[in-house]
């Protein structure tokens, strides 16, 4: 059968690879790493230059192999091209942190692994841009052939399953090649962390401070915060990240917006002099992450972890842009949400021509956050000269932004959003 016009558009690759070119490693490494760390949310993956050899080892040997996706080889300079990054947070009941979720992993339901955060990154070729693209967990898309690595069994393509059942079928290598086959990008590199290593990761870096509009109250996890500017840390962060019914509509949606915010927030904290400047702080950081974390094999190789990390070692707050998939409610099932494939596209073909985004949308689809309005500024206030002024340099015009359709909702690294609380 030929496929549609719809669907070659959908395949077309944003992510492009040339040439590495040779490197330049500078004394601002550990900058690097934090950004890396932090477009990946606790994926941790550009850390590993702080690492002793058993972490290295422990994380290439737990390292899964994906499918179909175009390899890149390492090099000792930063990736060129274009190049996408797939993240997975898992609910995984190990035994040393079953005891915190309850019936999740003590009651008739307990058992198996689903991928409740699903975060496609984007790194551009240069200028670099980082993109960071949420799905969510109940997202109703076709699962290709997919096989368990554990027992493996094969299980056939479906037309229609929630995105977060995919762990169940093949692991991180089939939410991978879900994920692909859903946006037409290949995705070379993955990585996934459970619930406890959420927990210990946000431990190792001393916790994230975020803001709470209204409060949050949610049995459901046990959250209980209340309004204002909160340092969250271990198992209050994983709720935090976890809670649906304590923010925004109390969807899915709404929790995406939540997880977002943290991420910008836990983009300041590693590049402020918090991190940069404290080297036990940087250690424990990097072997916490590389401990806590299972990455695909083409992220095995420590020069690999470096490439992302130099590239995205001068990305501008401004330029961190975090999205939410765009999706429409599900006819079949109120709980359930189908893709925009209409917004999608025109989201994948703003990325193709790699230039600023942007957001016409609400900074969330479910109410998830609320998008703080900064002080306005003095227009009779003296500003400084830049150097370019200074210097006589000719002024390089700013590159004119895509906007995107109102349907895909997110927020910047820049901006400053606070939690839409239910209390």
């Amino acid at each position: 059968m030929s496929e549609t016009n719809q669907d070659a558009k959908r395949r077309k690759t944003v992510a492009r690879h040339g040439i590495l070119s040779s490197p330049s490693v500078g004394g601002q490494i550990a900058r690097f790493v934090a950004v890396a760390l932090a477009v990946v949310l606790v994926a941790g993956v550009g850390v590993v230059g702080y690492t002793t050899y058993t972490a290295v080892a422990d994380f290439s040997e737990s390292a899964v192999e994906l499918e179909g996706q175009e390899s890149v080889p390492p090099d000792i300079g930063e990736i060129e091209g274009g190049v996408n990054l797939f993240v997975a947070g898992t609910d995984a009941c190990e035994p040393e942190y079953a005891g915190y979720f309850g019936d999740r992993c003590s009651g008739p339901d307990a058992g198996g692994e689903l991928n409740d955060v699903n975060m496609l990154v984007h790194i551009s070729d240069e200028p670099r841009r980082v993109t960071v693209i949420s799905f969510p967990r109940d997202l109703m898309i076709p699962i290709p052939e997919c096989t368990d690595p554990d027992t493996g069994r094969t299980t056939s393509a479906m037309t229609k399953q929630p995105l977060n059942s995919t762990f169940s079928y093949g692991g991180l290598a089939c939410a991978v090649k879900t994920i692909s086959a859903l946006t037409g990008q290949n995705i070379p590199f993955a990585a996934s962390v459970t619930w406890g290593g959420v927990i210990e990761i946000t431990n190792a870096i001393g916790g994230v401070e975020v803001c709470i509009a209204n409060g949050i109250k949610d049995y459901h996890t046990g959250l209980d915060l209340p309004a204002g500017n909160i340092s969250l840390q271990g198992l209050e962060a994983l709720q935090f990240l976890r809670t649906r019914h304590g923010v925004g509509n109390g969807g899915d949606l709404g929790r995406i917006s939540n997880q977002q915010q943290y991420m910008s927030k836990l983009a300041r904290k590693l590049v402020s002099e918090q991190v940069l400047s404290n080297p036990a702080t940087l250690f424990g950081l990097a072997t916490t992450a590389l401990s806590n974390i299972t990455p695909s094999q083409s992220l095995r190789n420590p020069l690999t972890l470096t490439q992302i990390a130099l590239a995205v070692k001068n990305v501008p707050f401004d330029e961190i842009v975090f999205i939410q998939y765009p999706v429409n409610g599900d006819p079949a099932d109120s709980n359930k949400v189908v893709p925009n494939y209409t917004a999608a596209d025109a989201l994948w073909a703003a990325l193709e021509t790699n230039r600023p985004l942007q957001l016409t949308g609400k900074a969330s689809q479910g109410d998830g956050v609320i998008v703080e309005t900064p002080a306005p500024t003095d227009p009779a206030a003296p500003t400084e000269p830049t150097d370019a002024a200074t210097s006589g340099a000719p002024v390089t015009p700013a590159e004119e932004a895509i906007a995107l359709p109102s349907a895909i909702t997110g927020s910047t690294a820049a901006q400053d959003t606070c939690s839409n609380g239910n209390g």
